[in-house]
């Protein structure tokens, strides 16, 4: 990526906060996506002290790193407060065909919820909406092939 004077910044990633849930979300986004750790640190595993946010969280996870696709998704545990509020946003998967957007798209509405079944739209041969279990909200997408 090419910085400017102008435009400054190298790189822009989500950050999800899963409340204690992280390492059970990577799971299902390595399940779902087929999502590929490429960094996990546990609070423990801090060189500063005093990381934990409370007791008992020391095997939580700090911070982790996941590549899917050409995309990285970063995740933690965050304050390990038990809830988390994914809210005015999606994440949007582009896939190369209906196949693989309907499979996608089940894994990611196992345990969670629907919002707009896979269908055709003016923009795309195949869109729709779900928010898995942990109330992140996906697009699926296959974009038109220009004519």
């Amino acid at each position: 990526m090419t910085t400017t004077k102008n435009n400054p910044v190298q790189s822009l990633q989500p950050y999800l906060f899963f409340g204690g849930r992280c390492e059970e979300a990577i799971e299902f986004y390595r399940n779902a996506l087929g999502a590929e750790v490429t960094m996990l640190m546990r609070f423990r595993e801090s060189p500063e002290a005093g990381m934990c946010t409370a007791p008992g969280t020391e095997d939580k996870v700090m911070h982790a790193s996941l590549r899917i696709g050409d995309f990285t998704l970063l995740v933690s545990d965050g304050r390990c407060e038990g809830k988390t509020a994914f809210e005015g946003f999606a994440l949007s998967l582009t896939v190369p065909d209906e196949a693989e957007a309907g499979r996608l798209f089940a894994s990611l509405a196992d345990g969670g919820q629907v919002q707009m079944p896979l269908t055709k739209t003016f923009f795309a041969s195949c869109f729709g909406m779900v928010t898995d279990r942990f109330g992140v909200a996906w697009m699926v997408i296959v974009a038109q092939q220009p004519e």
